[in-house]
This record gives C-alpha cells, sequence and structure tokens, in this order.
C-alpha cells in the first residue's frame, strides 16, 4: 500500500498515512481537525545493478580468437 503524505493548511503539522489506491484522500487533520493538502513528496525508488542495458543490450561480445593449430590444442605451445 502506498505511503501518502499530508499537511494540515491550519496548524502546519505534517503526517503520514498509508492508504489503498481506493481509498478516498485524507480531509482532515487528526492533531486539530483542520483541513489538510496532499503533499508531493520523493519517492523511495531507485533501481540499482547494472540491468538488462548494463549486462549486454548496448555492448558488443568478441569472440574468441581462434586457435592457431586449427582446432587441436595439442599443438599450442601454452597447452603445456
Amino acid at each position: 500500500m502506498p505511503l501518502y503524505e499530508y499537511q494540515c493548511k491550519s496548524c502546519n503539522n505534517t503526517f503520514e498515512l498509508r492508504q489503498k489506491f481506493s481509498d478516498a484522500p485524507a480531509s482532515e487533520c487528526p492533531a486539530c481537525g483542520g483541513p489538510v493538502e496532499k503533499l508531493i513528496s520523493q519517492s523511495g525508488f531507485s533501481l540499482k545493478g547494472g540491468g538488462w542495458y548494463g549486462d549486454g543490450y548496448g555492448t558488443t561480445k568478441t569472440a574468441a580468437p581462434a586457435c592457431p593449430s586449427g582446432g587441436s590444442c595439442a599443438g599450442c605451445p601454452s597447452a603445456s
């Protein structure tokens, strides 16, 4: 459920309410009973990590270098 922030127009009390999307907005201050207005506050949502773009969409992949011996590693000098 989303968390909404309100401020009282009478006493400037700022409070938060956890409400469903279908609930009506708050209309009165719990401290003094005065009228309230809904505030627009910064979201706590952030994306972290590489994500789909960082993991491969925008990068080019290079193929492994071909074996100079034609596919047999027995002839490779670094195989020993």
